[in-house]
């Protein structure tokens, strides 16, 4: 079982191979959620994750003791910190992949000089194509999260947290399979015993909340946290985390979305789902932090761009800050130039212009025109909508 000797023997070993990354309060987001937040930004790891460290320490002690090469599954951050140290290190790494992954993954991942193999739609099909390679080849299995190494590399966040904020009153952690929430649990609870740790995941993957705390949460197929889009939690982590783990806490699919937005928006640092899960919890369920000095790791970095612009444009839309509106009126000769015109005196800007003559239940002389609007907020949209009527239109936000 790992233990806080391991986890600071890892701390020791990591010492100039990661970044020690800053911890540091967000006043903005501490004054929103009513608890003193001190962020700690594992998203500035060169790989942009965590994952590095319980990588990295794994990885040394295999180079140490003559390994013929190393392999691992992951369709994400695992897969680019173990190709990343073993290439540091001198390593051949071999990296088993779904097919479905993304192409800038697998790319990002052959270009720290691991071999990569497509197999499999799921990650259990791939997983299982890696432990037989594993045998094959005379390889080493590198587990993303269910070994002591990895567990100890993980664990010294916690102890980096804790040098920099000694006084926390918390720690709030994203759980996949449960390496980094495990690692950190061991840490903080051998140098601060009384801390209180609360573990997060989301709803549509409540596997480790099932398995400790015996419900039957359904298993979704997808989530935009697919950094904790774990099936199976692990045997090693889940029993540490039933042992030094407070809290379990679900959040979902909105609650992620929305903290992704607010760290983008407030702290200007760029973070994939898993990573705003502890945010996600603090909004989700205020009451459980209020007034305390709460520790949380943003865990990774890694979004794809497509998907951070749909959070972005359906985080507008839900402020009211990019709205559809619906304005009926006469189909006359340069009635779209006063609409519009009475939207820009309104201040509001017109990003997209829809004319409807024939798929409306309105008399054949009128029009629907249905317009995409960008304004400052619900209030800004409410006097567009108000100018529109006073300038003799039927106006309506359509939802």
């Amino acid at each position: 079982m790992t233990t806080i000797d391991d986890i600071q023997r890892a701390a020791a070993r990591l010492q100039g191979q990661i970044l020690n990354t800053p911890c540091v309060e967000s006043r903005t987001l501490s004054d929103i959620v009513g608890a003193q937040v001190f962020l700690k930004f594992e998203n500035l790891q060169f790989t942009s994750s965590f994952k590095e460290r319980g990588a990295c320490n794994k990885l040394t002690d295999l180079a140490a003791n003559g390994t013929r090469g190393v392999i691992a599954m992951s369709a994400g951050n695992h897969a680019q910190g173990v190709a990343y140290h073993a290439q540091r290190l001198g390593l051949h790494a071999l990296i088993v992949m779904p097919r479905f992954t993304p192409g800038v993954k697998i790319e990002r991942t052959r270009g720290f000089g691991a071999e990569v193999v497509l197999h499999g739609d799921t990650l259990e099909e791939a997983r299982a194509h890696a432990f037989a390679l594993a045998q094959e080849r005379g390889l080493s299995f590198v587990h993303p999260y269910d070994d002591e190494a990895i567990i100890a590399g993980q664990g010294t966040v916690a102890l980096e947290m804790l040098d920099a904020v000694p006084d926390l009153d918390m720690l709030v952690v994203a759980i996949g399979g449960g390496g980094l929430l495990a690692g950190m649990a061991v840490a903080a609870r051998a140098r601060k015993p009384d801390i209180d740790i609360v573990g997060v995941q989301a709803k549509r993957f409540p596997s480790m909340v099932n398995a400790i705390q015996g419900t039957t949460h359904a298993l979704g197929s997808s989530t935009i946290a697919e950094g904790i889009a774990v099936g199976t939690p692990g045997v090693l982590t889940r029993e540490i985390i039933a042992r030094e783990v407070n809290d379990l806490l679900l959040v979902d699919e909105g609650d992620i979305e929305q903290a992704v937005l607010m760290l983008l928006e407030i702290e200007k640092t760029l973070v994939e789902g898993a990573g705003a899960a502890g945010l996600a919890a603090m909004i989700r369920h205020p009451e459980r932090f209020r007034g305390k000095r709460v520790g949380m790791v943003l865990s990774g970095g890694n979004i794809d761009p497509l998907l951070l612009a749909a959070i972005i444009e359906r985080g507008m839309v839900r402020a009211g800050r990019l709205a559809r509106v619906r304005v009926s009126a006469r189909d006359v000769p340069g009635v779209l130039a006063r609409i519009t015109a009475t939207v820009a005196e309104a201040g509001a800007n017109v990003d997209e212009v829809h004319h409807q003559r024939a798929f409306t239940m309105l008399a054949a002389q009128n029009v629907d025109i249905e317009l995409v609007l960008q304004t400052r907020g619900r209030d800004h949209l409410a006097q567009v909508l108000n100018a529109l009527r006073e300038a003799g239109f039927e106006a309506e936000e359509q939802h």
